[in-house]
């Protein structure tokens, strides 16, 4: 009955740390596909990255050097636009990072330049149009989402898009993003489970000793 119970326990044990580990999944998405009139130059021009932070998703979108967030109508006025399954514009918490600009999320029928359709975008609705001259990431969270949520390729294949102005090219337009990098563990997950592992293979050390003792 001992060896009985203490495989018992071993195997809780690793079916906790498996529901434990995916919920800090990470995925990171690059910013490669040039709609801009003319060009906007080479890619890629930024990355997104998405982190599963319990029930919210964090989103970054980090523009690479030598390009500039642009407001144009071929990105629906919008500086980045998405998708979301089960998720209201309610839902979307925006960092304030465009100095002396207010960013929001938006929704609606978002279809500019051929991109494919997005039902939400994050707006400078304080900006002009044209090229903003602004680099700083935007940073937003989406609250009761999960990564897959928030990834799903719409009718034309892509998932993202951010409108840029290229200061190699002097144009504006969209950029998206199609196809994720992989999937990388948080360093905390990562922690989680080789300390879990390492606690299991311990115990199960003592547990075979005080078997043969017995």
């Amino acid at each position: 009955m001992k060896k009985n119970n203490g495989l018992l326990i071993v195997a809780l044990l690793v079916v906790v740390l498996a529901v434990a580990v995916p919920n800090a999944e990470a995925l990171t998405f690059n910013l490669t596909s040039d709609h801009c009139t003319g060009g906007c130059g080479t890619a890629p021009f930024g990355t997104v990255a998405l982190t599963q932070n319990g029930t919210t998703v964090d989103i970054t979108v980090d523009l690479a050097t030598g390009f500039a967030w642009a407001k144009t109508g071929s990105v629906d006025f919008q500086e980045f636009k998405f998708n979301a399954t089960g998720v209201v514009v309610g839902d979307i918490s925006v960092n304030q990072t465009f100095a002396g600009q207010t960013l929001a999320g938006q929704t609606g029928a978002f279809n500019g330049d051929g991109t494919g359709t997005f039902a939400f975008g994050i707006a400078c609705t304080t900006c002009s149009n044209g090229n903003l001259g602004i680099t700083s990431d935007i940073v937003f969270h989406v609250a009761n989402a999960t990564i897959a949520d928030l990834t799903v390729p719409n009718a034309l294949g892509n998932v993202f898009v951010a409108d840029i102005f290229s200061s190699v090219t002097g144009n504006t337009g969209p950029v998206d993003a199609t196809v994720p990098n992989n999937p990388v563990p948080e360093p905390a997950s990562l922690l989680l489970l080789g300390s879990g592992l390492v606690g299991l293979g311990v115990w199960g050390w003592k547990w075979r000793r005080e078997e043969v003792k017995a």
